[in-house]
């Protein structure tokens, strides 16, 4: 039962982070007026909301999606073989 209202609140620690990548997110934190803790939880949020990933595409689909305005590929395809016969344990 999801009542939208978090039953507690967790913490996480984010070890060896790259000094630039922590001092971006002090940037980005300050040009929004939010502590770097409420920037990475609203990063987070937004990231893993679900949303930002398709739903009900294959990965032929998605494949395509993304490579197809950069022209395709044309493959010459080898002829098909006959197929052997299965092995005989008798």
């Amino acid at each position: 039962m999801q009542t939208g209202v978090p039953l507690s609140m967790s913490s996480i620690t984010i070890r060896n982070l790259d000094p630039a990548i922590k001092e971006r997110l002090r940037v980005r934190a300050a040009a929004r007026g939010l502590s770097m803790e409420a920037e990475a939880r609203r990063i987070l949020q937004s990231a893993l909301s679900g949303s930002a990933r398709p739903t009900g595409r294959n990965l032929y689909d998605r494949i395509r999606t993304r490579f197809a305005p950069l022209g395709g590929v044309s493959l010459e395809l080898p002829p098909r073989e006959p197929t052997r016969d299965p092995p005989r344990f008798d």
